[in-house]
C-alpha cells in the first residue's frame, strides 16, 4: 500500500556519476577523503562504461586533472586535454552520456576558476572568452552536454554564443546557476587536486546566507540560454531546489556534493548510522524538494539497490 500512494520515486535514469581522470596515472587512484571514488587514468574506457551502464546509471559527468597547470590554466581548454580525451574515450567506448564539467580550478597553478589580475582578483572578462574555447573543444571531443561551473557573470552567454557560432547549436548548457561557496567541497578538491593557492572563492561562489541571489542568478542564466540550471550543493540547500522548482519550467539538477558523501560514509564507518537507508533518505529529499536529476556519487550504489540487486 505504501508503493501504491508513494509520491516521490527514485530511478537510475535521475542520477549522473562523477567521474575523474588524471593524466598522471596508470591505475585507478583512491583518494582518502572520497570513499570508493577511484580516479581513472585515461585507459580502460569500455570495462568502466559497462560497470557503469551494467548498474543502470546512463549519464555521467566528467573532471580532469592535467599534467601541467598554468597561469591561464591552458590545458582545460587544449585539444588534446585531459578532458578531452576522457571524453572520446567514453563516447567511443559506450553509450553513456556524458557531461563534460568546464571550469579553470583544475587547470591553474594558482587553484582559482579563472585568469587572476594582479590585484588576486579573478578577471571575469577575460575568464569568460577562456571559457568559450574550453566548450568548443569539448563539443568537438563529442560531450554531449557543457557544464560551466565557474559561476562567472556573463558565462552561459559566452558558451552559448562559442558554441553556436562553431556549430554545436544543438549541443545543450547544464549551468551551474546557484552554486555555494561551501565547505562542503572540500573531499573534492582533494580528488580534483584544485584546492585555491591563496584567498578563496566568495569573489564569485554564492554566500551560503543568500536565497534572493540564489533566484537571481538562476534567472539571469536561464536569460542567457541555459537549458538546464543547478543548484550545488543538494542537501543544505533543499529550500532554493524547492522555489527553483516552483519558479522556473526548465530542468533542474542538484549536486549531493563531496562532503555530504564522505560525512555519510565516515558516519557509516563507524558504526553510527545505516549507510544504505541515509543514502536513500538523502537522495529521496533532494528528489522530493524538486529536483528532475541528480549528481551523486552514490550513483551506481543507489542504481544498483533501486533494481534490487
Amino acid at each position: 500500500m505504501r508503493d501504491l500512494v508513494r509520491e516521490t520515486r527514485l530511478d537510475p535514469s535521475n542520477f549522473i556519476l562523477p567521474m575523474f581522470f588524471d593524466e598522471n596515472l596508470e591505475k585507478d587512484r583512491m583518494t582518502a577523503s572520497m570513499p570508493d571514488i577511484p580516479t581513472h587514468p585515461l585507459s580502460g574506457y569500455e570495462d568502466m562504461a559497462n560497470k557503469i551502464e551494467e548498474s543502470g546509471v546512463s549519464s555521467v559527468i566528467v573532471f580532469g586533472v592535467p599534467k601541467e597547470k598554468d597561469a591561464c590554466g591552458s590545458q582545460a581548454y587544449a585539444q588534446n586535454g585531459v578532458v578531452q580525451k576522457a571524453v572520446r574515450g567514453l563516447k567511443e567506448n559506450s553509450g553513456l552520456l556524458v557531461i563534460a564539467d568546464l571550469c579553470m580550478c583544475e587547470y591553474t597553478d594558482h587553484g582559482h576558476c579563472g585568469i587572476l589580475r594582479e590585484d588576486g582578483y579573478v578577471d571575469n572578462d577575460r575568464t569568460i572568452e577562456l571559457y568559450g574555447e574550453i566548450a568548443v573543444s569539448q563539443a568537438e571531443a563529442g560531450a554531449d552536454i557543457i557544464a560551466p561551473s565557474g559561476m562567472m557573470d556573463g558565462q552561459i552567454a559566452a558558451i552559448r554564443a562559442a558554441l553556436d557560432d562553431a556549430g554545436f547549436v544543438n549541443v545543450p548548457i547544464m549551468a551551474y546557476s546557484a552554486k555555494y561557496q561551501s565547505a562542503y567541497y572540500g573531499p573534492f578538491r582533494d580528488i580534483a587536486c584544485s584546492a585555491p593557492g591563496k584567498g578563496n572563492r566568495a569573489q564569485y561562489q554564492m554566500d551560503p546566507a543568500n536565497r534572493r541571489e540564489a533566484l537571481r542568478e538562476i534567472e539571469s542564466d536561464i536569460q542567457e540560454g541555459a537549458d538546464i540550471i543547478m543548484v550545488k550543493p543538494a542537501g543544505p540547500y533543499l529550500d532554493i531546489i524547492r522555489e527553483a522548482a516552483d519558479r522556473y519550467p526548465v530542468p533542474l539538477c542538484a549536486y549531493q556534493v563531496s562532503g555530504e558523501y564522505a560525512m555519510i560514509k565516515a558516519a557509516a564507518a563507524n558504526g553510527w548510522i545505516d549507510e544504505d537507508r541515509i543514502m536513500m533518505e538523502s537522495l529521496l529529499g533532494i528528489k522530493r524538494a524538486g529536483a528532475d536529476m541528480m549528481i551523486t556519487y552514490y550513483a551506481e550504489k543507489a542504481a544498483r539497490m533501486l533494481r534490487g540487486e
